[in-house]
């Protein structure tokens, strides 16, 4: 049976993060991960960020192979505003709680944003298997922990 291709975001939270040349730079960045997925499957959980970066260069559909694309989402605290960039993730370097990533900018800039930070990583069109769940996530999500309802959805499909 051909694995189920379900639509997913990864986010990661930071405190700060400077866009500069081909450098992003999170400070601050959160422990752990979210992963979701909308309808049909509504499924959703978390993981270490450590072990997406463990993960980033494993597998023939790896990120080193096809870096993701991704939304960084900064509040600027001066005029509450938000400040929006797109780019290209590559080469992810965690150093305390310091995460740097090597970034082709497709459009956008995060100015002078100073506030705290989501990082939307597009993950859309890989397979949601009962161990996996999109792409990257295939070999990280299941050490994190899911809602009731993806693994009984999951089970259902591929039991």
């Amino acid at each position: 049976m051909k694995p189920e291709v379900e639509p997913a975001l990864i986010v990661i939270n930071s405190a700060g993060a400077t866009l500069e040349a081909n450098k992003l730079v999170l400070t601050g960045v959160a422990p752990n991960f979210i992963i979701f997925a909308d309808r049909p499957v509504r499924a959703a959980g978390h993981a270490l960020t450590a072990h997406l970066l463990e993960e980033w260069a494993v597998g023939s559909d790896s990120f080193a192979k096809d870096p993701p694309n991704a939304t960084v989402s900064v509040f600027d605290k001066a005029d509450s505003a938000v400040k929006d960039a797109v780019v290209t993730l590559k080469n992810p370097k965690m150093e305390g709680s310091q995460l740097t990533f090597d970034v082709a900018v497709l459009e956008g800039d995060l100015g002078n944003a100073d506030g705290p930070v989501s990082v939307f990583i597009d993950i859309i069109g890989m397979p949601f298997t009962p161990l996996s769940f999109a792409g990257m996530a295939r070999r990280t999500a299941y050490r994190g922990a899911f809602y009731a309802g993806a693994a009984a959805a999951t089970a259902r499909a591929y039991g």
